[in-house]
Order: structure tokens, then sequence, then C-alpha cells
């Protein structure tokens, strides 16, 4: 992007239209990565953006904002269709690329919803529709008018449509612990998987864990399949314990919770995030995929 004013095609200067895409982008990334689970799409997603809007004749456009916000949910939209068919091809199981929310904790957003990496699965096993009319309004606050605009459709159809997607969502999501607690779980975990200790592991474990690695094909560590329940991932977990031999732990916040990069060297080996409620911990997410962990190695 131009440092210095210069004219576009449309008569407008480029270093306004940087500024007022600049003003959107955090916004705009937050609605493609929460619809997509990939930094990178989205990261991609927002340069298209950024593309559609310098092509643009601006001198037309009355609300910028709200027209980045259309071609970026619409981009994500087209995205999420063929992402869908791409994993269903993956190799073992996916999970949504973790983002260091340290930083910037919203995305963009008023609150941090959608950003929770269990519901961001819950999103996945949505319609792109349904994805989009969710993360709008609960992420975003966009009225069922604006979203109607959005997806091309009527209010009362995207009414319709966020509805049955937070239905979905609330119906498969357990209330989660405070943050303090959360943390407490977690590094109660990895202390008891060093160990190798499977009683410790059942202490924090709840009765139907699931422990899911995304290792893409690549990580020779990562199962292929969930394993369920507290006795099969407590004993799954307490036979690699020698894996933990020589690595670092490097405590981050993804995706709104804590959670801990474990690194041999110069080489991240995994990113461990757990979903967690009065049971216990409900779900271990591990991403090995090399690819995922780009984003979030020191």
């Amino acid at each position: 992007m131009a440092s210095n004013a210069v004219e576009d095609p449309s008569g407008a200067d480029i270093e306004s239209a940087v500024g007022t895409f600049n003003e959107s982008r955090s916004r705009l990334f937050g609605i493609a990565y929460r619809m997509l689970g990939s930094v990178a799409e989205a990261e991609d997603i927002v340069q298209e953006a950024w593309l559609r809007w310098q092509q643009t004749d601006r001198s037309n456009v009355r609300n910028p904002a709200a027209f980045l916000t259309t071609i970026t949910a619409r981009l994500a939209l087209n995205s999420a269709s063929s992402a869908r068919v791409r994993r269903e091809q993956y190799v073992g199981s996916w999970l949504p690329e973790p983002v260091d929310t340290s930083a910037d904790p919203s995305l963009g957003a008023e609150t941090a919803e959608a950003l929770d990496a269990a519901v961001l699965m819950l999103l996945e096993k949505l319609s792109p529709e349904h994805r989009a009319a969710y993360v709008l309004r609960e992420a975003f606050g966009y009225s069922h008018e604006e979203i109607a605009g959005i997806l091309a459709t009527t209010p009362a159809n995207a009414r319709q449509l966020f509805s049955r997607a937070k239905k979905h969502v609330q119906s498969n999501r357990k209330e989660p612990v405070d943050p303090a607690e959360h943390r407490a779980l977690l590094e109660a975990f990895v202390a008891a998987a060093r160990n190798g200790d499977v009683k410790q592991l059942e202490q924090v474990l709840a009765g139907d864990v699931v422990s899911t690695s995304d290792g893409a094909g690549i990580a020779p560590r990562a199962a292929r399949r969930p394993v369920i329940g507290r006795d099969d991932v407590a004993r799954f977990v307490a036979g690699w314990a020698s894996w933990w031999t020589d690595t670092t732990l490097t405590w981050l916040e993804t995706n709104g919770h804590a959670s801990v990069l474990v690194t041999r060297g110069d080489e991240a080996l995994a990113l461990l995030s757990i979903s967690t409620s009065r049971s216990g911990i409900d779900q271990l997410l591990w991403v090995m995929a090399p690819d995922k962990l780009s984003h979030v190695t020191p």
C-alpha cells in the first residue's frame, strides 16, 4: 500500500482509501477468521477485500464500513463452501487454526464470542449461511436487517438462520469455568501428562472428555481419530509421557483462553488448548500441524 497520496482511476486518492480500509481491517479479519477457522484463509480474504475496495468507485459508497463488511462476508461465504470440500479430504481430524488473542483479545469485535476453538468447531458443522448469521449477530452485533443485506436474503430468513445457529451452539456447549480455573485445570493436566500419572489425569478429565489431534497427516504423534472417555484418554495421554522429554512450555492466550505451546529446540510440536466445564476438562485440542503452528511460534 502506498505511503504517499496518489490518484487512482476512480479519482479518489489511495491514501484515503488505505486509511478507511485500515479502520475496518481488524473487524474484517475477525469476521473472516470466525467463519473459516483459519488465520491464513482469513488473511487472504482481507487482502482480496482490499483489492476490491481499491478498484471500487468509492465516491458512490455511502457507508464504507458496511460495504467492506459485505464484501468480506460474501468472500468468506464462498471460501467456506470450498473449504468444506477440502476438509472432507483432510487427513485425520481438523481443528481451527489457533490465533494469538493476547494483543487483540476480541479480534475486532465488541465481544470475544465465536473465538473459542470449541465454538468454532461447532460452527464448522453448520452451513456457511448459518455460520455467517451467527458470527455477524452474536460476535459483532449486526441487526437482522443488516445481516439480510449482507447475505442477500430477507430479514425474516436472517433471523431464522441466526436462531437455528444459536440453538445448535447452545445445545452442544457446556457452561465454561472462569479463566483462573481454566488455567489451573490445564496446568494440572500438563503436569500429570508429563509424569504419565493416570490417576491425576482422571481427576481433571470429565467423564465424556474427547481428545482431538490435528496433525494434517504429518505430525507422527497426532492421533488420526478422536479418543473418547476419561479412562481411554487418560491411558492414551499417559502412554506417551516420554514425548515431553526435553520440551519447553510457553504459556499463551489463544482464542481467548490460556493454552500452552510445546517446543523442542526450535521446533514447535503442539499447541494444546482445552474446553472446560464444572465436570473438568471436556475437550483436549492438540494442534500439531506445522502450518497451523506458524502463527503462534514464539
